[in-house]
């Protein structure tokens, strides 16, 4: 089983509100997830990660989507300032 670290969409129409999961590969963007690792909500900035599971989640082999990736950064980047 092939795990991926991606962004399950949820909110309204023109309000989106992001989960950052760990969710096996073939599942659907909304499908079955196996841990829920965040949250983003890209009107008001607000990156919410949870890098200790996330963290695990790399070492067990899981692949982060390139815009989860670039969120991870950018909080690493806020939280060194």
């Amino acid at each position: 089983m092939s795990v991926k670290i991606r962004l399950q969409r949820f909110g309204k129409h023109k309000k989106p509100f992001y989960r950052v999961v760990a969710i096996n590969s073939k599942n659907s963007r909304d499908g079955k997830f196996l841990e829920i690792l965040g949250t983003y909500e890209p009107l008001l900035g607000n990156i919410n990660l949870n890098t200790k599971n996330i963290e695990k989640w790399l070492f067990y082999g899981a692949v982060p989507t390139l815009t989860v990736k670039n969120l991870i950064n950018k909080q690493n980047k806020n939280n060194k300032s």
